[in-house]
């Protein structure tokens, strides 16, 4: 059976609190005697705490903004004069440039470039791609890699 499927009557009317004290819900209407919570208008902020300091307030603060994504690793056509052939994201683990072959490269243009590579990465500066092509190669933009959990891990 499902929630949809359930052939529900809609209730034959509201109870109508507050009307009397033979009523039923009279008189206090359910809101029990006296205290914040028997007022009308009444509701406390969420995470209050009866005037003590509340949680999120006792909690030490980090300054400025963390972002919760990781920077791409920058790659330059300097570092890429080192390889031959492929370059994509197991080439520059291997080669230590990158700590976890899941991570984004990024090529960017800095110093000359003299071997001809095929760089596969997640993305290069214009000018990058300029000079890559330039010097016989080629550069073709992957999707990220993704990161392989081992046994350790889980």
């Amino acid at each position: 059976m499902k929630f949809n499927d359930l052939i529900v009557k809609k209730n034959k009317s509201a109870t109508r609190v507050g009307r009397g004290i033979s009523a039923g819900k009279g008189k206090t209407a359910g809101r029990g005697t006296k205290g914040q919570k028997s007022r009308a208008g009444s509701s406390r902020k969420p995470g209050f705490e009866g005037g003590q300091n509340p949680l999120y307030k006792r909690i030490p603060k980090l300054r400025g903004f963390t972002p919760f994504w990781n920077k791409p690793v920058t790659v330059t056509t300097r570092q890429l004069n080192s390889f031959k052939g492929l370059v994509d994201n197991y080439t520059l683990y291997r080669a230590r440039i990158l700590n976890d072959p899941s991570e984004i490269a990024r090529v960017v243009l800095n110093g000359e470039i003299s071997v001809k590579v095929d760089v596969k990465l997640q993305a290069a500066s214009p000018r990058a791609i300029q000079a890559i092509i330039k010097s016989g190669g080629t550069f073709v933009k992957v999707p990220r890699v993704k990161a392989v959990r081992t046994s350790e891990e889980k």
